[in-house]
């Protein structure tokens, strides 16, 4: 059993999207999609669905879409999405409806609960951008580039109630050090890193060639939840390689800043230059981005 495995999808951000994106390259295609409600963002506040529902609706093209209306299509080629507010027993029972093979979880933001996680006759697997049992909790890749680690990968585990403590199934190191990658970058390698030994791992496990190991507990390492507060610096206090770790690890959320005269500096570009932190651009409160040179004259 390969790619006829019948799996329920958890996803919600662009991690996600590019671990889907591997899993439908690879010919694996989820009966179900589950992913955090449409929220309200931005100025206007409109109503907005997550990058992974988006992308779902991205798979169906106007094409497909116009067979569909005729009948020309199959419903196969559309991928259902559910969206709780609350992953409850209700939620689950939703879920027994149907005899699923395997769930599989890549950066969904919540918390499963047990008897979710226990439905699908292979259980949970779990995609997480970190060589486990390192790095364990909510931000593994912006704890990866802060502490600037040497060995950085992705690791396949069947997930139980703790958070990343489940045996591993699969693990790989990225084959190039991540030095000057900024969070974006990070994420985007470690999740095709991730997709693609998942898509290997799936048909190994499914047919019983896996013995899962015990993750080693007594070496776990933890990550925080990341906070608008993190992208303070100190410009004078700071080392400039710190202050260009933070730059890389915070770039996409919250970013760096500081504060002149009272007033917010976003730093948006910069650089580590025979051992100088050189900022390049940045957003003064309440104005366009430029140039730091022109922003200091």
């Amino acid at each position: 059993m390969t790619q006829d495995t019948s799996f329920v999808f958890f996803g919600t951000d662009e991690f996600s999207v590019i671990v889907l994106e591997e899993l439908k390259n690879a010919g694996y295609t989820p009966a179900l999609v589950v992913t955090v409600p449409d929220r309200r963002q931005g100025r206007g506040m409109k109503l907005t669905p997550p990058p992974v529902k988006q992308r779902i609706m991205n798979y169906e093209s106007p094409n497909t879409r116009a067979k569909l209306a005729t009948g020309q299509a199959g419903i196969k080629n559309k991928i259902k999405v559910l969206q709780p507010e609350k992953l409850d027993t209700t939620f689950a029972k939703k879920l027994e409806h149907n005899s699923y093979d395997l769930f599989v979880v890549a950066s969904y933001g919540k918390i499963i609960p047990k008897e979710i996680l226990d439905i699908p006759r292979h259980g949970t697997l779990n995609v997480h951008p970190s060589l486990l049992p390192l790095f364990r909790g909510s931000s593994p890749i912006h704890s990866q580039i802060l502490e600037n680690t040497r060995m950085v990968g992705a690791t396949i585990m069947l997930m139980d109630e703790e958070v990343d403590h489940g045996p591993i199934l699969a693990a790989q190191e990225l084959e190039f050090k991540i030095y000057d990658l900024r969070f974006k970058n990070l994420r985007d390698e470690l999740a095709k890193l991730g997709g693609k030994l998942l898509a290997q791992t799936i048909p190994e496990w499914i047919q019983g060639n896996i013995n899962p190991q015990e993750q080693d507990h007594k070496v776990a390492t933890y990550t925080k939840q990341i906070t608008k507060e993190d992208g303070l610096i100190d410009i004078e206090k700071e080392s400039p390689e710190i202050l260009y770790r933070k730059f890389r690890a915070y770039h996409t959320w919250p970013g760096i800043y500081f504060f002149q005269d009272g007033k917010r500096i976003k730093i948006t570009d910069a650089e580590l230059e025979d051992g100088k932190f050189i900022i390049k651009k940045v957003i003064p409160e309440g104005k366009q981005e430029m140039n730091y040179s022109d922003f200091r004259s």
